[in-house]
């Protein structure tokens, strides 16, 4: 009896051309695949900040910084990790520059990504752990919808398996970038066998820790770049395993693969910071109102009527304030901003504003003599009243006295949600 070879049930064909020709434009599927991924974390960014109190829009002038200076920092770490391939033997340096033809590491797009933010968000007075802590969710589905820029460039895959999604993988042609090698019929050529695709590994398991970041953030209640921290941890336990089941080629220290390394070593710098770092979610209330349009004067036929009926368009404000969240449901439902410094609190606090009080008084009795003297004890405590002479900055108005003052400031201290 002759036993019939195992054979996959399934296989998960590849795409034979990455490249098209839109006139003399090419049009690569890895950089679409990179826009989109892009334009994804964007959406998902702007409106994790919105709901955070920054003003819309904010995303894109952080885009401006941070997606160029990820491109860049990820550009700069292949190569660094992969020298050889650039100024080794037979190695074409100009090709460092070539990042349509792949080798963009993702660590060096987080590096290269966060100083560009962190510039970015200087300018607009944005706390970086306020951005970070946004894109946390965003920046794994950008990641899974960049790894389909692999698949087309039949890239990125594991060993040899007989499973039923095992991987067809074509033979790039090296002198057609973007297109399968083809035989002299015309087919396409596929490497012999089935290989694990490792890219759709890693695709699934970035969907599954946006998902994770996105339960714990709403649970947990995440602030001060912990969430951001939270997608590094679930991020690098999953490179870690699939990046031991790679074939492609790398550099490796110790017998293992140097981005297994480095998967380990970013795992336990996010573990330190979320274990280390404490405190509640940051919400933002804007330093200084936007101004509102001034209707243009002179001649009324030299009002452009077209652009008041597209509507004022919302000015950013000069930056922006941290407050809790209960002061930030507050001013969303009021409209008044929270005091900058709370009042001093406690009844120490209250008994030693009231003794400046007194002192101050009794200072400008002896002072002003005349004054005690003419005016009756009815009329100087009435102004005295007036003057409003309380160095704690109290408001004493129809019998609020500084107790109930107190009383009402101490609801606006921040606490730990995450205790």
């Amino acid at each position: 009896m002759t036993l019939a070879p195992m054979t996959p049930l399934a296989a998960m064909p590849s795409p034979s051309t990455a490249v098209w020709q839109l006139g003399p434009f090419p049009i690569r599927a890895y950089a679409l695949c990179i826009i989109a991924g892009i334009a994804v974390a964007c959406v998902v960014t702007e409106y994790r900040l919105r709901r955070r109190g920054v003003a819309p829009g904010a995303v894109l002038d952080i885009a401006v910084w941070a997606v160029p200076a990820g491109i860049i920092g990820a550009r700069i770490y292949h190569v660094i990790t992969s020298p050889e391939k650039y100024f080794g033997a037979g190695g074409e340096p100009i090709k460092a520059l070539y990042i349509w033809e792949g080798g963009l590491g993702i660590w060096g797009a987080v590096a290269g990504g966060a100083v560009g933010a962190w510039l970015a968000a200087r300018q607009l007075g944005i706390p970086l752990t306020v951005v970070a802590d946004a894109l946390a969710p965003g920046m794994p589905l950008a990641q899974a919808i960049g790894r389909l820029g692999n698949w087309f460039n039949n890239e990125l895959y594991g060993g040899r398996t007989t499973l039923p999604w095992g991987l067809e993988v074509h033979v790039m042609d090296p002198d057609n970038p973007g297109h399968a090698l083809r035989d002299d019929a015309g087919n396409p050529v596929l490497q012999p066998g089935l290989y694990h695709p490792t890219f759709l590994y890693e695709l699934l398991w970035n969907v599954g820790v946006a998902a994770l970041v996105l339960i714990l953030d709403r649970r947990l209640r995440l602030g001060r770049g912990r969430a951001f921290a939270l997608y590094v941890m679930g991020y690098t336990v999953g490179r870690f395993w699939i990046e031991l089941m790679r074939t492609d080629e790398a550099n490796h220290i110790l017998g293992v693969r140097l981005n297994v390394w480095t998967a380990a070593l970013v795992f336990l710098g996010a573990l330190v910071y979320f274990v280390r770092v404490r405190g509640p979610r940051e919400y933002l209330v804007p330093v200084g109102e936007p101004a509102a349009p001034v209707a243009p004067a002179g001649d009324v036929s030299q009002v452009d009527l077209s652009a008041g009926e597209a509507g004022a368009r919302p000015v950013a404000p000069e930056g922006y304030r941290v407050v809790t969240e209960d002061q930030f449901r507050a001013y969303r439902e009021t409209g008044a901003l929270p005091p900058t410094e709370p009042a001093a609190t406690g009844d120490a606090d209250r008994a030693a504003a009231d003794d400046d009080a007194d002192r101050a008084v009794i200072d400008d009795d002896a002072v002003r003599p005349d004054r005690a003297a003419t005016d009756g004890p009815d009329d100087a405590s009435a102004d005295r009243a007036g003057a409003g002479d309380d160095p704690a900055g109290s408001d004493h108005t129809g019998g609020v006295d500084r107790a109930d003052a107190g009383r009402a400031d101490a609801g606006g201290r921040p606490t730990d949600r995450d205790s």
